[in-house]
Protein backbone atom coordinates (compact mmCIF):
# COMPACT_ATOMS: atom_id res chain seq x y z
CA UNK A 1 0.00 0.00 0.00
CA UNK A 2 1.33 3.42 -0.95
CA UNK A 3 0.45 6.50 1.10
CA UNK A 4 0.26 9.92 -0.53
CA UNK A 5 2.75 12.55 0.52
CA UNK A 6 1.27 14.43 3.48
CA UNK A 7 2.90 17.62 4.64
CA UNK A 8 2.40 18.81 8.24
CA UNK A 9 1.39 22.51 8.26
CA UNK A 10 0.64 22.99 11.96
CA UNK A 11 -2.19 22.34 14.40
CA UNK A 12 -5.75 22.24 13.09
CA UNK A 13 -6.87 24.87 15.62
CA UNK A 14 -3.97 27.23 16.29
CA UNK A 15 -4.11 29.40 19.38
CA UNK A 16 -5.40 32.92 18.76
CA UNK A 17 -2.52 35.42 18.78
CA UNK A 18 -2.49 37.83 21.73
CA UNK A 19 -2.75 40.89 19.46
CA UNK A 20 -6.11 39.88 17.96
CA UNK A 21 -8.21 39.52 21.09
CA UNK A 22 -11.90 40.02 20.62
CA UNK A 23 -13.05 43.49 21.61
CA UNK A 24 -16.72 42.68 21.17
CA UNK A 25 -18.77 43.49 24.26
CA UNK A 26 -20.47 40.62 26.08
CA UNK A 27 -24.14 40.94 26.88
CA UNK A 28 -24.77 40.40 30.59
CA UNK A 29 -28.51 41.09 30.55
CA UNK A 30 -31.22 42.37 28.23
CA UNK A 31 -34.82 43.44 28.50
CA UNK A 32 -37.40 44.60 25.97
CA UNK A 33 -40.76 46.27 26.22
CA UNK A 34 -42.87 48.62 24.12
CA UNK A 35 -40.26 48.84 21.38
CA UNK A 36 -37.40 49.71 23.76
CA UNK A 37 -34.46 47.33 24.09
CA UNK A 38 -32.04 47.84 26.99
CA UNK A 39 -28.79 45.86 27.11
CA UNK A 40 -26.21 45.60 29.91
CA UNK A 41 -22.80 45.14 28.29
CA UNK A 42 -19.33 44.26 29.60
CA UNK A 43 -16.34 45.35 27.48
CA UNK A 44 -13.50 42.87 28.11
CA UNK A 45 -10.85 44.99 26.39
CA UNK A 46 -10.84 47.53 29.23
CA UNK A 47 -13.26 45.98 31.74
CA UNK A 48 -15.89 48.72 31.77
CA UNK A 49 -19.65 48.17 31.80
CA UNK A 50 -22.24 50.13 29.80
CA UNK A 51 -25.95 50.21 29.11
CA UNK A 52 -27.14 50.44 25.49
CA UNK A 53 -30.67 51.69 24.81
CA UNK A 54 -32.46 51.30 21.47
CA UNK A 55 -35.95 52.67 20.80
CA UNK A 56 -37.14 50.79 17.72
CA UNK A 57 -40.19 53.03 17.32
CA UNK A 58 -38.24 56.27 16.93
CA UNK A 59 -34.81 54.91 15.98
CA UNK A 60 -33.16 56.75 18.88
CA UNK A 61 -30.21 55.03 20.56
CA UNK A 62 -27.71 55.95 23.25
CA UNK A 63 -25.08 54.41 25.52
CA UNK A 64 -24.52 55.05 29.21
CA UNK A 65 -21.04 54.39 30.61
CA UNK A 66 -21.26 52.92 34.13
CA UNK A 67 -18.94 54.91 36.40
CA UNK A 68 -17.09 53.37 39.35
CA UNK A 69 -19.38 53.09 42.35
CA UNK A 70 -22.52 53.46 40.24
CA UNK A 71 -25.07 50.63 40.61
CA UNK A 72 -25.02 48.95 37.18
CA UNK A 73 -28.35 47.18 37.64
CA UNK A 74 -30.02 50.40 38.69
CA UNK A 75 -28.74 52.12 35.52
CA UNK A 76 -29.93 49.07 33.54
CA UNK A 77 -33.44 49.29 35.02
CA UNK A 78 -33.72 53.11 34.83
CA UNK A 79 -31.58 54.26 31.86
CA UNK A 80 -33.71 57.29 30.97
CA UNK A 81 -33.51 58.64 34.53
CA UNK A 82 -29.71 58.30 34.53
CA UNK A 83 -29.47 59.87 31.06
CA UNK A 84 -31.53 62.86 32.20
CA UNK A 85 -29.50 63.16 35.43
CA UNK A 86 -26.22 63.19 33.50
CA UNK A 87 -27.45 65.77 31.02
CA UNK A 88 -28.62 68.03 33.84
CA UNK A 89 -25.30 67.65 35.65
CA UNK A 90 -23.08 68.27 32.61
CA UNK A 91 -25.37 70.34 30.35
CA UNK A 92 -24.33 67.93 27.62
CA UNK A 93 -25.46 64.80 25.91
CA UNK A 94 -25.16 61.12 26.61
CA UNK A 95 -23.04 59.21 24.14
CA UNK A 96 -25.22 59.03 21.02
CA UNK A 97 -25.02 55.89 18.92
CA UNK A 98 -25.69 55.34 15.26
CA UNK A 99 -29.44 55.15 14.73
CA UNK A 100 -31.25 52.29 13.07
CA UNK A 101 -31.57 54.35 9.89
CA UNK A 102 -27.83 55.07 9.90
CA UNK A 103 -27.91 58.63 11.30
CA UNK A 104 -26.58 59.80 14.64
CA UNK A 105 -29.37 60.22 17.12
CA UNK A 106 -29.74 61.58 20.59
CA UNK A 107 -31.93 60.71 23.55
CA UNK A 108 -35.25 62.58 23.81
CA UNK A 109 -34.01 64.83 26.62
CA UNK A 110 -31.09 66.04 24.45
CA UNK A 111 -33.45 67.70 21.98
CA UNK A 112 -34.55 70.30 24.51
CA UNK A 113 -37.77 70.83 26.40
CA UNK A 114 -40.93 69.27 25.04
CA UNK A 115 -43.42 71.67 23.50
CA UNK A 116 -47.00 71.18 24.70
Amino acid sequence: MVYPLVQYVGPAYPAQPQGTRSTMPRELDTRQGDGICVRLLWHPDDGHVSVAVIDTKTGETFDLFIHDGEPALDVFHHPYAYAAMRQHRTNGRCAPRRGLAGSATQPPAARGPAVA
